[in-house]
């Protein structure tokens, strides 16, 4: 087995040891009794390869018409992203290989209206970039947040609200105010992501005013922030927040502790399918978003995985985001 295997078999038994013990299952179980659903909160999760209850669309030719040659003729769309270890973004299925989640539905009903087949590919954050920049990927559909500084390389059509949450131990005793309250804290964050460039302009903001430093600390995988926060050798984890209602939910082990924008307090940050400057598909990618909203079909998509609260009344094309860091 590679590095890359083990990797991913590790961060997959994290998630699933912690589905296992603390959610309480819907359903049977699958091949070697392994879960293929869960229930956390109310909703009940798909979490086999299958997914038979994926929300799927028929090819609407208006929008397919408007693709660039190259990718109608080549019928596929290359979609890259990362795998995270909980639902309900982009995570691994019960077999340790399949991407599911929101995202990946939402990629498949893009390319449904789109008349592609999906091409799935997984990188981690940066590598991610790289494929779009090199053409090797299409899109990057994985919780990608619109800002400033990616919009002078990439192009964004925008499909849902980007909130982040502070993920603390379940027995911590302090509370979050402000950015002040994560002051002299070690607070987990991934590099290269909108919430490490706010707790970086956090952190400048509390040294300037006297106080001490946020301790930002960084792992490869977000399983290895979950066994940080339960054995305490982290305060907290700022990351997204479908994922961290739903592990702490479902582990009983950590809380959330606060929502907020992931533009800070700046606007309301959103999610966008990114793609590469000037490529011809923004504007078939929007439309097919927009398609799926005013049909029903992206509610339904978002509700299968508990994210209605976080749908966008309309997909737009490269809206206002994150501003720029200073200097």
């Amino acid at each position: 087995m590679s590095l890359a295997s083990r990797r991913r078999r590790i961060t997959a038994l994290i998630a699933l040891t912690v589905l296992g013990l603390f959610a309480s299952a819907c359903g049977g179980a699958g091949d070697g009794g392994v879960r293929s659903s869960d229930t956390v909160n109310g909703l009940s999760y798909d979490l086999s390869p299958q997914q038979p209850g994926r929300v799927h669309a028929t090819k609407v030719d208006a929008i397919a018409a408007q693709l660039p040659t190259a990718v109608r003729d080549r019928g596929t769309l290359v979609v890259t992203g990362s795998v995270g270890a909980t639902p309900p973004l982009r995570f691994y299925a019960t077999d340790d290989r399949t991407p599911i989640g929101s995202d990946t539905d939402i990629s498949y009903l893009i390319a449904d209206i789109l008349g592609l087949k999906v091409d799935t590919r997984i990188g981690d954050w940066a590598q991610n970039f790289v494929k779009i920049d090199s053409g090797e990927a299409d899109v990057f559909i994985s919780n990608a947040t619109v800002t400033e500084e990616r919009k002078e390389k990439y192009d964004f059509a925008t499909y849902r609200l980007d909130n982040i949450a502070l993920e603390v131990p379940k027995d911590a005793t302090w509370t979050y105010k402000d950015r002040k309250s994560l002051a002299g804290r070690k607070i987990g964050v991934g590099s290269g992501t909108n919430q490490e460039q706010l707790l970086v302009k956090w952190n400048e903001d509390n040294l300037a005013e006297g106080l001490p430093k946020i301790d930002l600390v960084y792992y490869e995988k977000a399983g290895d922030y979950y066994l940080a926060l339960s054995s305490g050798r982290l305060d907290g984890y700022l990351g997204p927040n479908p994922a961290a209602r739903y592990h702490a939910a479902a582990s009983g082990q950590t809380k959330v502790v606060t929502t907020l924008s992931g533009a800070g307090d700046a606007l309301q940050a959103e999610i966008g399918v990114l793609t590469k400057k000037d490529n011809g598909l923004a504007g078939p990618l929007r439309a097919a978003l927009q398609y799926a909203i005013d049909n029903g079909l992206y509610k339904q998509v978002l509700d299968r995985w508990g994210l209605g609260d976080e749908a966008v009344p309309q997909s737009r094309i490269n809206p206002p985001g994150l501003p720029k860091k200073k200097g």
